[in-house]
């Protein structure tokens, strides 16, 4: 066990915990937090997906001793129920979620996308979201959600 200072969400946060322990288990058991989910474990399916630094990283095989003091962003982070980041509306808006499962991992690698480039072609959205796998089919959904709030930028 050893003390690891991370920064989550804008918030320093201290945790005792095994530096090898992936940052997904810290997130979820030991700081309760819910937006990154469990998929694979391999880094394959994008459940899993926070932005660290501004790049979108897959939190089950990232170690929490490398994530030390880097700023973590979660869904969490984005916004809340009562006051939903505008990527997060607009995925209410067009009903984007089907199970909710991947949502996670598209709304975080669409947050690095839009705040990359505002105004996506949907090619690059595809291009962007190929890694981040939704067994529902919700594909042209999302698409339509991540278009929506590139406008509302």
């Amino acid at each position: 066990m050893a003390q690891t200072s991370l920064k989550v969400d804008g918030d320093p946060r201290l945790v005792d915990v095994d530096p090898d322990v992936p940052l997904l288990y810290v997130l979820r058991d030991n700081l309760g937090l819910q937006g990154p989910r469990f998929g694979c474990g391999l880094s394959q399916c994008g459940a899993c997906t926070v932005i660290m630094d501004g790049v979108p990283i897959r939190s089950c095989s990232m170690a929490v001793g490398a994530a030390k003091n880097r700023s973590i962003t979660t869904l969490e982070g984005l916004g809340s129920v009562a006051h939903p980041h505008p990527l997060q509306q607009a995925f209410i808006d067009e009903q984007a979620a089907q199970c909710g499962f991947c949502m996670n991992g598209m709304i975080m690698t669409a947050k690095v996308l839009l705040d990359s480039d505002p105004n996506p072609s949907e090619a690059k959205i595809k291009q962007k979201l190929n890694n981040v796998l939704c067994r529902c089919g919700s594909h042209l959904r999302v698409i339509r959600a991540i278009r929506r709030a590139a406008m509302s930028a």
